[in-house]
């Protein structure tokens, strides 16, 4: 399973996690596009329809739970990463209830992210 090619969505308040996360995954020829909330989150999904979200559990606005929730109803095929700085086992839980493919805690390293983005592309591929 290649990750090349596939359309990635970042989604994060804080700019400098965006832009950290372009930056790692456009090396891996991902077409990386990226939000700072979950409104932008949903208009780019509706644009670019991403083959993967990573989204950040915690945002102002329409946080994490409810834009997956809202993904997740329209497009149910979406990969969906949920990523948080705070290890809530009831969001985390609830996040997997919604569809969520798994979540990333932050700090992350970025070979775990490469190593799950691949994992789950895998599990995703024997399921189609």
């Amino acid at each position: 399973m290649e990750l090349i090619g596939k359309k990635i969505l970042v989604v994060d308040d804080e700019e400098d996690v965006r832009l950290f996360l372009e930056d790692f995954l456009g090396e891996r020829d991902l077409t990386v596009m990226t939000a700072d909330c979950g409104e932008h989150a949903l208009e780019k999904v509706e644009e670019n329809k991403p083959d993967i979200v990573l989204l950040d559990l915690m945002m102002p606005g329409i946080d994490g739970i409810e834009t997956l929730r809202r993904i997740k109803a329209k497009h149910p095929d979406i990969i969906v990463i949920m990523i948080t700085a705070l290890k809530d086992d009831a969001k985390i839980a609830e996040a997997k209830k919604l569809g969520a493919a798994n979540y990333i805690i932050k700090p992350f390293r970025l070979d775990y992210l490469d190593n799950e983005l691949m994992r789950i592309l895998k599990e995703s591929d024997s399921e189609a």
